[in-house]
């Protein structure tokens, strides 16, 4: 199948970009799909940072990392993607980063993310971000948290400076029950 999922589009949009030895960033390390598939791309030498509020989430990535043998090259963090300044010195050049933006899948719904923190964690990432790099986003509108960072986050990432970004988004405007979508930023200059 040529069309996927909005997860597997942000993979194969950010294998472009991804090479063995980059720093990237899983901003919700949820369970731990994204940051495996992250450890894998950036191979031994390169360092995958992870954040979550949850410790159930970083409990359930570093048990998927162990078993697949990947824990050496990434770095959980129990906190939120938000604060990532206090744990990534500003001088570090990120390639790639990815949000899985929502709730903990089987977790607890009550507990999700939020458009402030969410917008704070991408401007820092913007500023470390090296040129040609890319920041992956999937957002869920159907719940209605979702529909509120959806609706906040759309103007923000409209805004950016085209001269500096390019910034895509993918939906399946087919489907009912307000689907997840894919932005994505890449930054030009």
């Amino acid at each position: 199948m040529i069309l996927k999922g909005n997860i597997q589009m942000a993979h194969d949009i950010l294998l472009k970009a991804i090479e063995r030895g980059d720093v990237v960033i899983d901003a919700t390390v949820g369970n731990g799909h994204d940051t495996l598939f992250l450890a894998n791309a950036v191979g031994e030498e390169g360092l995958v940072y992870g954040f979550d509020i949850q410790e159930q989430a970083i409990e359930n990535t570093k048990k998927r990392l162990i078993e697949a043998g990947k824990n050496q090259q990434v770095k959980l963090i129990l906190d939120g993607h938000h604060r990532l300044e206090q744990y990534i010195d500003e001088n570090t050049n990120i390639k790639a980063a990815i949000f899985n933006l929502g709730y903990l899948p089987k977790g607890d719904k009550t507990i999700v993310t939020k458009p402030d923190t969410t917008i704070k964690a991408v401007k820092a990432i913007q500023n470390r971000l090296v040129i040609g790099g890319v920041i992956a986003l999937v957002i869920y509108p159907g719940h209605p948290e979702g529909t509120v960072e959806a609706n906040t986050l759309l103007p923000f990432f409209k805004s950016l400076d085209q001269h500096f970004w390019r910034v895509i988004k993918i939906d399946m405007f087919n489907q009912v029950h307000e689907p997840p979508f894919l932005i994505v930023l890449e930054k030009r200059k």
